[in-house]
């Protein structure tokens, strides 16, 4: 195993060779900086410094997210990409147990619901995220697809898509 040579994280071995020694995140904030010479950045981060590089990174991930393609007042400068996030997330055996009871029974059932809400949140920001790297600061089109992974229906996948845009400032 190789070691991120930014923040000292463990990282396999392609990693390492595909990102110039660099976990994803340190990988991702030096090509976002233009790619500064290897003497500047090879500073080991602290876990405190982390932190608070990824609080700041949380701050900036703002996009605006749109299931239409278009806004009367949102002007598109420039269609960048498409970006996608993925969230699996499975139902430990109890919920699967009360979602049973439920199906049976008639009702709604608050913990099924508060997972794939727990799911879209993480998948939206996700979203965002992969948006915000390739320079958009909104996400137009956005799409959600559930897919169930497994038959007895204990794993299930969201996927969110749209197109990362760069929107003139408001």
């Amino acid at each position: 195993m190789a070691e991120c040579r930014d923040c000292g994280k463990t990282i396999g071995f392609l990693a390492a060779t595909a990102n110039s020694g660099r976990c994803d995140d340190c990988y991702s904030d030096w090509a976002r900086s233009g790619y500064p010479d290897a003497t500047s950045a090879t500073k080991r981060l602290s876990v405190e410094e982390r932190a608070e590089r990824e609080q700041a990174e949380v701050a900036a991930i703002n996009a605006i997210l749109l299931t239409t393609e278009t806004a009367p007042n949102l002007p598109i400068l420039d269609r960048i990409e498409i970006v996608t996030a993925e969230c699996a997330f499975g139902m430990n055996i109890f919920k699967d147990l009360f979602a049973g009871v439920r199906d049976i029974v008639g009702g709604r059932s608050t913990a099924v619901q508060q997972t794939m809400r727990d799911a879209r949140r993480t998948a939206l920001f996700e979203l965002k995220r992969e948006a915000w790297l390739v320079g958009a600061n909104a996400v137009v089109g956005v799409d959600l697809d559930y897919v169930e992974l497994s038959g007895a229906g204990t794993m299930v996948m969201l996927v969110a898509s749209g197109t990362a845009v760069r929107i003139a400032d408001q």
